[in-house]
């Protein structure tokens, strides 16, 4: 269909009486707090990001556009796909190679990431923006923050919509009558386990049991003594299999073989990197700690 002269002047002159869309300002900045309450300026539309915590790449892969995940660390593993990043030393912290491959804001979790090298690097003009977790809702709303950061809150949604929903399907279970008491080994040479203070502590309500570590410590994994432990008489430990701490944590801590949990042989490994990360795959970690306990 042919359009007249006329009618192309007419669509002419009321395509130029519309307002021009405005691209984002790539420049543009916003003021935020992050979860130690530290003021921040982030770009409004970040195009370069990273983590230093693998718990934290995954949220990355799971709500950013991973276009603009510019490197992983050495401890990264999941997913795949981040193996084909560029590296970047975490530990210890790789400042010059930071730096070099400017990124517009590095994200972290408490305690992990130096606080003098965070305020090094926001001199340098790299904010560094910190999350803590206590429940396992404290996961999905670092998820939901890293979404609204990084322009993406629709994903966001989408991804803690649906783990909400998982999460309520397992409540909907009936509860045990019996919570097992666990101790949940960081190390077994020397005894550290996780603390009251950590998000295992939800983690293992939400599965079915309780932490038997029901003081709390200052350090969010404390280190305990075999008398402590033998106090403690927990019903399952964490750490490894049966077999492999017979031979190593419970040979070097024989008066630990009086434990419940050693009678009853309910010693158990958990999935490499699940139980340590408080990633998007929070649920799986709850799903396999009932599985454990018998749930």
């Amino acid at each position: 269909m042919r359009v007249s002269p006329f009618a192309s002047l007419l669509l002419a002159g009321l395509l130029a009486c519309q307002p021009a869309s405005k691209p984002a300002n790539p420049a543009a900045t916003v003021l935020v707090h992050d979860d130690l309450g530290r003021a921040l300026t982030l770009p409004a539309h970040p195009r370069r990001v990273l983590a230093l915590a693998p718990s934290m790449t995954e949220m990355l892969y799971a709500v950013a556009d991973t276009a603009t995940i510019i490197a992983r660390t050495q401890v990264d593993d999941y997913p795949a796909a981040v193996l084909r990043k560029p590296l970047v030393t975490s530990y210890p912290l790789d400042l010059e190679r930071l730096v070099a491959l400017r990124p517009d804001v590095i994200f972290t979790v408490e305690g992990l990431t130096p606080l003098d090298a965070a305020e090094r690097l926001r001199q340098l003009g790299i904010p560094v923006y910190y999350q803590k977790y206590r429940r396992v809702a404290d996961v999905l709303q670092g998820l939901t923050d890293m979404g609204r950061l990084l322009g993406r809150p629709a994903q966001a949604r989408r991804l803690t919509d649906s783990l909400r929903a998982q999460l309520a399907a397992l409540a909907a279970t009936p509860p045990a009558a019996h919570r097992s008491t666990v101790l949940a080994l960081a190390s077994a040479d020397p005894i550290y386990a996780y603390g009251q203070n950590t998000l295992f502590t939800d983690e293992i309500r939400l599965a079915g049991g309780q932490n038997a570590v029901r003081d709390t410590f200052p350090q969010p994994y404390p280190a305990l003594t075999r008398e402590y432990v033998l106090k403690l008489d927990p019903e399952v430990v964490l750490g490894g299999r049966f077999g492999q701490l017979d031979s190593t944590f419970f040979q070097q801590n024989p008066e630990l073989r009086r434990t419940r949990a050693y009678r009853a042989r309910r010693v158990f490994a958990t999935t490499s990197n699940l139980l340590q990360r408080p990633s998007p795959r929070i649920v799986e970690t709850v799903r396999e700690l009932r599985r454990l306990l018998g749930h």
